[in-house]
């Protein structure tokens, strides 16, 4: 099962994907937000799935939006697979390396990114979206992480490497925060059907494999960050 919001910006509806078809679920929620997740959405949309209560939905040719409508904050973690801190030349580092991307980042899968005026070192990261379901804090284990863990999705990460490193001030998020610099999805898959350390990260560009590797190689795995 796979969510994900369909339609122009700001106007997207809900729908999920599932057996190869996708179905609408506005009869369930308005959107795929907090609220929803936090309410039991998923147990819901899968009870009316089973009742066979969802009408079927086209979504051929539609622009598919981010699969998490208004998420309140993007937290980041740098330099987090073990492969990518070699090739930086950087240690292991000790302890969770933290950046943040604006809400305003967040666009769909395929929406046209926006190139901020004098980026000249434009570039791409493939990253697993950890979905956070409900209010977490101060967690004490990574069990009780896994429960606040809605689901799961694809993120790119763009960054523009001069405003991140040379005109900085050593703070990333000149080179992180322009408006589009994180599409997202297109699909939302809940957490109880991904092992969040055993999936493939691979991204192309203009056709090209840019990046192969896997959630395994993380350095603190993703409930331990949570």
């Amino acid at each position: 099962m796979r969510f994900l919001r369909v339609g122009e910006p700001g106007a997207e509806r809900p729908a999920v994907e599932e057996g190869g078809r996708v179905f609408d679920i506005s009869a369930v929620t308005p959107d795929l937000d907090g609220s929803f997740l936090a309410g039991g959405g998923i147990r819901r949309v899968r009870e009316a799935l089973a009742a066979g209560e969802l009408p079927s939905t086209d979504i051929a040719g539609r622009r598919l939006g981010p699969p998490i409508a208004r998420p309140a904050a993007v937290l980041c973690i740098g330099q987090n697979y073990a492969a990518h801190a070699a090739e930086s030349g950087s240690p292991p580092p000790e302890f969770p390396i933290i950046f943040f991307k604006h809400p305003n980042t967040v666009v769909g899968p395929f929406d046209d990114i926006y190139r901020p005026p004098g980026a000249q070192k434009l570039d791409w990261e493939v990253e697993l979206g950890v979905v956070i379901g409900r209010r977490a804090r101060y967690l004490a284990s990574p069990e009780e992480a896994a429960d606040v863990i809605a689901g799961y999705t694809v993120s790119h990460d763009v960054s523009e490497r001069a405003f991140q490193t040379e005109v900085s001030g050593g703070q990333w998020s000149k080179g992180k925060c322009c408006e589009t610099f994180n599409p997202l999805g297109p699909y939302l898959v809940p957490a109880d059907e991904v092992d969040p350390q055993r999936l493939g990260l691979r991204s192309w560009v203009n056709g090209e494999p840019r990046q192969d590797s896997s959630t395994a190689d993380m350095i603190f795995s993703v409930h331990h960050v949570v």
